[in-house]
């Protein structure tokens, strides 16, 4: 069975983005970027809620087409209200029901790991119905003091075991652990 992998940065406080869902104050050079731009090879599949696909429009994503970064993985897209203009690519899917099903069937398709890209939102509505295997958090030196949360709203209550650790000189901690639902 293939893991969905949240594979995210946060603040010492965790939140993914501020409140508007801007990124200001991470850390967007060093090893770290690297070594994620090369661990995202790993993955053929990527999920996200629409306002993180929405998010990339200011980098130039184009409605209804991959995100460049993420071109050599099928897209699917978790909203209820997206729609595009003209016919999507063949690699990008809006899944607007049965939202858990689907998820759960793509988990048992052959192939390699799920990147979860995010937001916290959708990331907390995959955490409530247990679907996240895996957490890899970029843990930046930075605190914002509000903004979205890892998990949206969720409250839920998991253990995790800590499978990695790794520090850069930047000060980001790369973090990865396994989630144990009981």
């Amino acid at each position: 069975m293939k893991k969905i992998i949240y594979h995210i940065a946060t603040t010492l406080d965790n939140f993914i983005s501020h409140e508007d869902g801007s990124t200001e104050g991470f850390l967007y050079e060093g090893e770290h970027v690297n070594e994620y731009l090369e661990n995202l090879k790993q993955y053929d599949t990527v999920l996200m809620g629409k306002a993180t696909y929405e998010y990339g429009y200011q980098f130039g994503v184009q409605p209804g087409q991959p995100s460049p970064i993420y071109a050599h993985m099928k897209h699917y897209i978790f909203s209820k209200t997206l729609r595009f203009d003209t016919k999507p690519s063949e690699q990008v899917e809006v899944i607007d029901k049965n939202e858990v099903e689907f998820v759960k069937q793509l988990k048992e398709v052959s192939g390699r790991d799920i990147y979860l890209c995010g937001g916290g939102t959708f990331a907390g509505f995959l955490f409530e119905n247990e679907l996240i295997d895996e957490l890899i958090i970029k843990l930046n030196p930075v605190i914002f003091g509000n903004g979205i949360r890892l998990f949206g709203k969720s409250k839920k209550v998991v253990d995790l075991s800590l499978v990695n650790s790794k520090e850069y000189k930047s000060g980001v901690l790369l973090l990865t652990y396994k989630l144990n639902y009981k």
